[in-house]
């Protein structure tokens, strides 16, 4: 009996949601959280009776963990480094989508393990840590593009958003304490960033730093950074084959067509016209144009849409329909003024607060931006982000002033410097 309802769990660790790519048959060699002595994963399926667990790896191998009654149970907190700090726990506190390290022998095929010690990472504890440090990195970070990099001084300069447009702000990243982490090609999640160091930084590189900004606002002190080499393309959709997880898009500007991956952990976002018109403003602003018809930024960095000199409709005018009132924030229709560290403009977390889409919602002929790592293909990219209904971003771009200037328009399609940024951990 027991044998059978091994079994049983052992098929369900190998069930995946519709649209989800199927675990493989056989674990796959090199898996990381997977070695003679411990298996890490999170739990798909739970069998009390039966003394069991099934695991899945990150990389999507299954694992089935044998427990006794001499198995050891211990609950630790997200970010903990000893385990003396854990609390003992049962296997009855155990739920699915807890993440799990499982110590022991493992088999010589990687499907199975005889537990000795099971330490557990709630999923509940794993979305406070998460929430947590969402909020310590809003509140304390500032993000922007590397422009120039001081190896005598490891000091790093980055051009950081603020409302009132680019500005320069110095990392001293010179402190022994400074932890360096960096996101590997394709990647899309930031948990597969890498631990790094400072020559890895270069510049272009996309670069996010947590630590505290001095008085003066123009150099950072940072405890942790973390880089990578992202792209940003503006691109039409040409199809799409939601079955597959890919969009096909035509870069603007290009020839060639770009194959974009869409994975489970893909962010996808369809943004609303007032987040569209904001970009659009940041486009035209980086081009040296404008957007005519009044469009602009308001009193605290938001956008604001008609009235003369584009900061909204004074004296007896009434604002367009839609156009949050001065000041306004979140709540008021239009995006949320996104401060990071002082003054950083983070129009990551501005994306983030916008509704949720999926491929099968996409058209052709509709215009999108892709943010995604810098990988080996040029011609494939793993989508981080991908915004659609970003059409005023195309039509700034089409009304942008023809001529010299640094706004040209580079191979992602828009023009150098505007980007999505490096999303929040």
């Amino acid at each position: 009996m027991k044998k059978f309802l091994l079994t049983i769990l052992l098929a369900a660790a190998s069930a995946t949601p519709a649209g989800l790519v199927a675990a493989p048959a056989q674990p796959q060699a090199g898996d990381k959280d997977i070695t003679a002595t411990r298996v890490m994963g999170e739990v798909t399926a739970i069998n009390v009776e039966a003394k069991g667990l099934a695991v899945k790896t990150a990389a999507g191998n299954s694992v089935l963990v044998m427990l006794d009654d001499k198995t050891q149970f211990k609950r630790a907190q997200p970010g903990s480094t000893s385990i003396e700090t854990a609390t003992p726990i049962a296997l009855a506190d155990l739920s699915i989508g807890d993440k799990v390290y499982a110590r022991g022998r493992v088999s010589a095929d990687q499907k199975t393990v005889p537990a000795q010690l099971i330490v557990v990472l709630t999923k509940s504890d794993i979305a406070k840590k998460q929430e947590h440090d969402k909020a310590e990195w809003a509140r304390r970070g500032v993000w922007g593009t590397i422009t120039a990099v001081n190896p005598a001084t490891k000091e790093v300069t980055i051009s950081s958003r603020t409302p009132a447009g680019l500005k320069p702000v110095v990392v001293e990243a010179a402190g022994e304490k400074v932890m360096f982490r960096r996101y590997a090609p394709d990647s899309v999640q930031y948990a597969d960033a890498k631990s790094s160091s400072f020559a890895e930084l270069k510049v272009g590189d996309q670069l996010r730093a947590l630590g505290e900004r001095t008085a003066a606002g123009a150099r950072y002190k940072p405890e942790e950074i973390v880089s990578g080499s992202f792209k940003t393309i503006l691109g039409t959709v040409a199809s799409i084959d939601a079955v597959g997880g890919t969009v096909k898009i035509m870069p603007n500007g290009q020839k060639q067509p770009l194959t974009v991956a869409v994975t489970p952990s893909s962010n996808l976002r369809r943004i609303d016209p007032m987040m569209g018109q904001m970009l659009a403003f940041m486009v035209m602003r980086q081009t040296g144009g404008g957007l005519g018809a009044g469009a602009g930024m308001g009193q605290g960095g938001d956008v604001r849409i008609g009235g003369p000199g584009g900061a909204g409709q004074r004296g007896g005018g009434q604002p367009p329909a839609g156009t949050p009132p001065q000041g306004g924030g979140e709540g008021q229709g239009g995006p949320r003024r996104a401060m990071m560290g002082g003054g950083n403009f983070d129009i990551q977390d501005m994306i983030d607060r916008q509704p949720q889409t999926t491929l099968a919602t996409l058209k052709p002929g509709d215009v999108v931006i892709v943010s995604s790592a810098a990988g080996a293909d040029a011609k494939r990219v793993t989508a981080i982000t991908l915004l659609a209904g970003a059409e005023p971003v195309l039509v700034a771009l089409q009304a942008r002033p023809r001529g010299g200037g640094g706004g040209e328009v580079t191979s992602s399609g828009l023009p150098a410097g505007i980007d999505l940024g490096i999303g929040l951990p």
